[in-house]
């Protein structure tokens, strides 16, 4: 008998990944380290990129889309996380922009009711080579335009 992945709840819009708080990421206090929750929110774009083939597999100028560096982050915690368990990070993209894009994100409970921590994060494709902005393939900004938030 195999173990089927928990099935995401659904949003209104972008994605909700499923993340692990593990013992060792919470600090001296007993918390979630305020440094975990980055690193957390860059394990699900990569899992979801994945699933769309964007992927970096040791050669940056075969990674395509995956070139990229970051620009900007902003985060902000609201609540905090207390002790290891499934949660969930919602992601999905404020701007898609040719060669840069703005994501919003939230560190959530698993089924993205209550809110710990959400931010933007503003990334740059590169072209390997140069280092220089690069535009995004026409694949990427397809299944970016699918996370894009609606507009208020």
């Amino acid at each position: 008998m195999t173990a089927e992945a928990p099935i995401a709840p659904a949003v209104a819009y972008g994605r909700l990944i499923p993340v692990t708080v593990h013992f060792d990421d919470l600090d001296a206090l007993g918390l979630l380290h305020n440094a975990r929750y980055p690193l957390m929110v860059e394990r699900a774009w990569t899992e979801l990129w994945t699933e769309h083939g964007i992927r970096f597999d040791g050669d940056w100028v075969a990674a395509g889309d995956a070139c990229n560096a970051v620009r900007e982050l902003r985060i902000g915690y609201e609540a905090p996380v207390t002790r290891p368990g499934t949660y969930a990070v919602h992601l999905w993209l404020e701007r898609l922009g040719t060669t840069g894009l703005t994501y919003g994100f939230r560190f959530c409970s698993a089924d993205g009711t209550r809110t710990y921590a959400q931010g933007t994060r503003v990334l740059v494709r590169l072209d390997a080579t140069t280092m220089r902005p690069a535009p995004w393939s026409d694949s990427f900004r397809a299944a970016g335009r699918e996370l894009l938030r609606p507009a208020d």
